[in-house]
């Protein structure tokens, strides 16, 4: 099972960047799979997730501005970040789940700063 996420960068608040995730090693499609951030000295927290159905949930402090999507067909994960601000720096992870089973990536640096 991997995992690999992309995207990640340096960019101004305001900006807008879009994550990546590829997986493989499993059924992509009937996972549901999401996406955690992590700054350094703080727990992970939960961004977004979207089920095997396509039903989505965010965070309430990226509600608006974060939008995330899956394509099955090509085994990806994307996280659409508009308008983003210096609180939304971190290292981004995919991680997937399905009954129990959980497979996490190792993460890509997002950092917002003028």
């Amino acid at each position: 099972v991997q995992l690999v996420e992309s995207g990640g960068g340096l960019v101004q608040p305001g900006e807008s960047l879009r994550l990546s995730c590829v997986a493989s090693g499993f059924t992509f499609s009937n996972y549901a799979m999401g996406w955690n951030r992590q700054v350094p000295g703080k727990e992970r927290e939960l961004v977004a997730t979207i089920s095997s159905g396509g039903s989505t949930y965010y965070k309430d402090s990226v509600k608006g501005r974060f939008t995330i999507s899956r394509d099955n067909a090509e085994n990806t994960l994307y996280l659409q970040m508009i308008s983003v601000k210096p609180e939304d720096t971190a290292v981004y992870y995919c991680y997937a789940g399905r009954l129990g089973r959980n497979y996490w990536g190792r993460g890509t640096q997002v950092t917002v700063s003028s």
